[in-house]
């Protein structure tokens, strides 16, 4: 089969586990990026196998059920619809730093469908220990999540920084974000992306971060958690364990410690006549 750039694809040596989309074609060695996971490859064109229009409209299906999983809590669900109420919320405020603009617009998408506030920004990896920490000063966020493409490089050097392709920058992003607020209740992290190191992560300040079994992410398992923390009420602590069941990847592809929600309802006056 001739393959092309936009070809949904699945790799025979990996017993067809990831769908792939074709982002470049070099001879024949394929550059590959993951339609669903935070995934960057390559492969040989005779490794791929195209992928069916109903298996990706299924695995689509699959997607935006799990974008309903992140909700307001039933308690407070009631509020969306009492237009003459004098009860509202405001959800926690989200900035999101993504190292892949595609991802970034489909995690955008996540937070407009869960109607909390978030500002999503694009900004490579490398260029975030530096750009991120003003971001933070303007838009004074409760919630800050940095993610985007990472890597393990070297398994012999798994147990430090430079065996990853991005979790030094994620790790010097969160440093100096710790400076600006050290309280893991004011300024919530949520940090790494595929196979990230979540020690050095959880180390340097994160509230959450991949990738504690070193697994591949879903593109959109840090928005979900951003969005969950965002609409749990500000007395209550984030269920961890619920939280992380909310994530395609779950416990293996992120962990957390104990968090503060960010949502706070009010009740204010008649309408100005």
């Amino acid at each position: 089969m001739k393959f092309k750039v936009g070809d949904i694809v699945e790799r025979y040596s990996h017993n067809l586990d990831v769908m792939f989309r074709i982002i470049a074609i070099d001879e024949d060695v394929a550059q590959l990026k993951g339609v669903f996971f935070r995934f960057l490859a390559d492969a040989s064109l005779d490794d791929l196998k195209a992928v069916t229009s109903n298996d990706f409209r299924d695995a689509t299906v699959d997607e935006k059920e799990k974008l309903s999983s992140v909700k307001l809590p039933a308690e407070l669900e009631n509020l969306r619809n009492l237009r003459k109420s004098s009860d509202f919320y405001i959800s926690g405020r989200i900035l999101h730093i993504d190292g892949d603009d595609e991802y970034l617009e489909r995690s955008a998408k996540l937070y407009e469908h869960a109607n909390v506030f978030a500002t999503t920004v694009f900004i490579k990896e490398s260029l975030m220990p530096r750009e991120v920490p003003e971001l933070v000063k303007q838009l004074r966020p409760n919630i800050v999540v940095l993610t985007g493409h990472d890597a393990i490089l070297d398994k012999s050097r798994i147990d430090t920084l430079d065996g990853y392709r991005s979790s030094k920058y994620f790790v010097n992003t969160v440093n100096e974000l710790r400076k600006l607020e050290p309280s893991l209740d004011y300024l919530i992290i949520i940090a790494g992306a595929c196979q990230s190191h979540f020690e050095a992560l959880i180390g340097s300040g994160a509230n959450f971060a991949s990738s504690p079994k070193r697994i591949n992410i879903h593109a959109l398992d840090p928005a979900i958690i951003a969005a969950t923390i965002a609409l749990t009420p500000y007395e209550e602590e984030v269920d961890l364990l619920t939280a992380l069941e909310k994530t395609v990847t779950k416990i293996a592809g992120i962990g957390g410690l104990q968090t503060k929600g960010t949502l706070r309802y009010g009740i204010k006056g008649g309408s100005i006549k």
